[in-house]
């Protein structure tokens, strides 16, 4: 479902191997419309006025026209992208059969948005038990909690119009009880250590509020410097706090790579957590709050992004081209198990790669359109038989043929729930806030789809580090690259020539931060991880509390259940030392003592070091420690965290050495 999109109607193209193309809605350049005809089984396209037919001209250059001037950088190789789309499509015009999605009613799309949040139990048949929830919203910050306080209301005022017979909360009930929950908890070791060891500059951010009474604690030092991304305090609480204090000067950042800031991330003792090191109940988690924390972000700054519900489309079941990613990668893991990227994808990139790098205009210059529709069916033939001779494929070709799979998948690479959403970023004041609502919106993809883009940006990036030769910049690639991720899943937005080109350089700088800033996109906030570690706490305490309750009915014996439940670490380690296991690689585990410069990278190199067992044929990369219990289910340490510090933040944990699932 999709909630973070346009409030319009969904037209929803189905295309029949017969007759001529129709294009529906506008298009955002010449092109545009066919673009989207490109052989699709089925495609996604919004519709903002009607479905009247009507092709737009490209608009004409004019710098300008766009107030996020992108300076000395023209912006012809994406108008030309758009012709070299057009004339490829031309070669496979095809019937659409068009049918218009009815926009959904007051209040589905808030429900269905609390539903994706993990808020269900607020509403409905089992608001009457929403505990579960309760622990949830205690984690929240002020602006998270005023993002789903918003939501619920507009969910309760419409099942009171529509005298639905299950219960309504009142909003107000709902965000008392979760405060009452908070004062009411008893404290314990493992929340006290993970309150403690939260960054000094958060303050009670964690904290839900009054929504209006409590104000933001301000840093106690200097603010981190422009380059820095502080990803330990909520994302929208800095913008809130930006907007409070009013000392930062908000401006309109240019597109150009010479005036782009080079953001980093600062140094974290606990570790950075990336994208694939939890373990996929902590995800699920992630992702939950990810959700909510986006919508704040949007709603602080004071940005409208209406909702619309996503359709199911009728796709082919088999091939290469115009499958679903999930169908796709289905039959792949048939052939290859495991792989996580389509086989097709993979095997472009590579012929790509193996033409070289240093071709000048690589990805720009494109391939004969028939001959590249030929490939097409040869491939669809002849490419699980294994009997396709690549070798016949030219670079430019193959090129032109990964930029076609991107642009025919029938939903797009960036979601149809999210789409909207990736092309909004560019409305977004700043650079930073604009590359915390990626960081947000990668979290948020679907796996498939994430993956792909993954492997998508990393071969772009290994393009533009041969720009010298190959005279392709980061700008160049994503002008190139705009199109096909952002413009071929047409908005339909009639607008005028100003605003097609404030849109088309937009995407073209999306796509600019998603390629240059493609390693911090890829990291989860540690704002978010330790919402996560608190939900954890709180569930554990609830759990035990119920646990002592039953055992009391039991009449089982208190303090032998409170002796048990102590930690294996208190009973069996001394202070300051940690006991690190690998069970499928040796019997024998490791007593190491903390100290404040081990790292998780020296507790590896003592394991690999030992002279006997299965650890002399393991090489560094091939196994990871991992933090596993106490207030997180489980977590892939980088080798940069600080031991004895991650440790005082989850004094529970056990410490495993193993590989990572496939």
């Amino acid at each position: 479902m999709s909630w973070l999109s346009s409030s319009q109607g969904v037209v929803l193209t189905a295309y029949h191997p017969s007759g001529k193309d129709q294009a529906v809605g506008d298009s955002h350049a010449k092109g545009g419309e066919e673009a989207t005809s490109s052989r699709r089984y089925g495609q996604y396209t919004m519709n903002q006025e009607s479905t009247t037919t009507r092709v737009m001209e490209k608009p004409p250059f004019d710098r300008s026209i766009s107030q996020d001037s992108l300076d000395e950088l023209s912006m012809e190789d994406y108008w030309i992208e758009l012709e070299n789309i057009k004339k490829s499509s031309e070669n496979r015009q095809e019937d659409q059969e068009v049918v218009v999605v009815k926009e959904p009613d007051e209040g589905e799309l808030e429900e269905e948005w609390l539903k994706e949040a993990g808020l269900s139990n607020l509403f409905g048949e089992s608001a009457g038990e929403p505990q579960e929830s309760m622990v949830f919203l205690s984690t929240l910050t002020r602006t998270q909690a005023a993002a789903v306080q918003k939501r619920v209301e507009t969910v309760s005022q419409t099942l009171r119009k529509k005298n639905k017979q299950y219960q309504i909360p009142d909003v107000r009930d709902i965000f008392a009880q979760q405060r009452e929950s908070k004062e009411t908890a008893p404290d314990d070791t493992e929340s006290q250590s993970l309150r403690t060891n939260e960054n000094k500059y958060q303050g009670r951010d964690d904290q839900t509020s009054n929504l209006g009474e409590e104000k933001l604690i301000p840093p106690e030092e200097t603010p981190a410097p422009e380059t820095d991304i502080n990803l330990e305090v909520s994302f929208a609480e800095q913008a809130l706090n930006q907007k409070e204090s009013s000392k930062e000067k908000i401006q309109k950042s240019k597109g150009d790579d010479a005036t782009l800031p080079s953001f980093r991330l600062p140094k974290d003792k606990t570790g950075t957590t990336r994208i694939g090191d939890l373990a996929p109940q902590d995800m699920k988690k992630v992702c939950h709050l990810a959700l909510i924390e986006l919508t704040a972000l949007y709603d602080v700054l004071g940005i409208e992004l209406k909702q619309q519900k996503a359709v199911k489309i009728k796709t082919r079941d088999s091939g290469l081209f115009c499958i679903p990613l999930t169908v796709l990668l289905e039959q792949d893991q048939r052939k290859v198990l495991g792989t996580r990227i389509p086989l097709i994808f993979q095997k472009l990139i590579s012929r790509i790669e193996e033409g070289g790098l240093e071709t000048e205009g690589l990805l720009r210059i494109p391939g004969a359109a028939i001959r590249i529709k030929n490939l097409c069916q040869e491939l669809e033939a002849k490419f699980y038989e294994g009997t396709f001779n690549w070798e016949s494929v030219k670079q430019h070709d193959a090129a032109s043929l990964l930029k076609l799979f991107i642009r025919e998948l029938p939903q797009p690479l960036l979601s149809v729930e999210y789409l909207k959403a990736f092309q909004a970023v560019q409305t977004l004041p700043t650079k930073k806030q604009q590359l915390q609502a990626l960081n947000l919106l990668v979290i948020l993809l679907p796996d498939a789809n994430r993956d792909t883009l993954k492997a998508l940006l990393e071969f772009l990036q290994r393009v533009i580090d041969n720009k010298e030769k190959n005279k392709m910049t980061v700008m160049n690639v994503a002008m190139v690259m705009a199109p096909n991720l952002f413009m071929c899943h047409a908005l339909g937005l009639k607008s005028s020539e100003q605003r097609e080109f404030v849109m088309a350089a937009g995407t073209a700088n999306t796509m600019h931060l998603l390629i240059k800033y493609q390693k911090l996109l890829w990291t989860i906030p540690k704002f978010i991880v330790n919402q996560v570690r608190k939900q954890n706490t709180e569930n554990h305490k609830k759990d035990k509390r119920a646990m002592k309750k039953l055992l009391k009915k039991m009449a089982y014996d208190r303090e032998k259940y409170e002796k048990q439940d102590k930690s294996t670490n208190d009973a069996d380690v001394p202070q300051g030392v940690i006991r690190v296991q690998a069970p499928h690689l040796s019997k024998v585990s490791m007593a190491i003592q903390l100290t404040e410069e081990l790292k998780a990278s020296d507790v590896l190199a003592r394991f690999l070091s030992q002279e006997s067992g299965v650890a002399q044929t393991l090489k560094k990369g091939e196994v990871f420690l991992y933090e596993i219990g106490g207030n997180i289910g489980e977590r892939c340490l980088d080798d940069d965290t600080y031991m004895k510090d991650l440790y005082q933040l989850n004094p529970n944990a056990e410490w495993v050495i193993k590989s990572k699932p496939l």
